[in-house]
């Protein structure tokens, strides 16, 4: 009877560790204001679609320092900040880089 209730915790144990990690990667919320000093610090952004463990739709923004913010991608000011980012990263990939000589 013992053996049966530790196999059964250690069962329950392994499956909520399993269900947790699904959300790993996943906005469960959104920040919902950013001061523009902030928003200055983006340096790239992906798109999270509503699948899997993923419930919201959200955008993903990677700061200056790698850390993550969610923000809602129906917002106005969210989608002004997502073309700064792509016009600012084509600007830095279109640059010619200078042969050292």
């Amino acid at each position: 009877m013992r053996l049966h209730f530790l196999f059964a915790l250690t069962l329950a144990g392994l499956y909520l560790s399993l269900a947790q990690g699904s959300y790993e990667d996943c906005c469960l919320k959104y920040v919902h204001h950013m001061k523009p000093s902030s928003l200055r610090m983006v340096m790239s952004y992906r798109m999270q679609e509503t699948d899997g463990g993923c419930n919201i739709p959200a955008v993903v923004l990677t700061m200056k320092k790698g850390k993550l913010i969610c923000v809602d991608p129906k917002h106005q000011w969210v989608k002004n900040l997502i073309a700064k980012v792509q016009a600012r990263n084509k600007k830095t990939m279109q640059r010619p880089k200078r042969l050292r000589g």
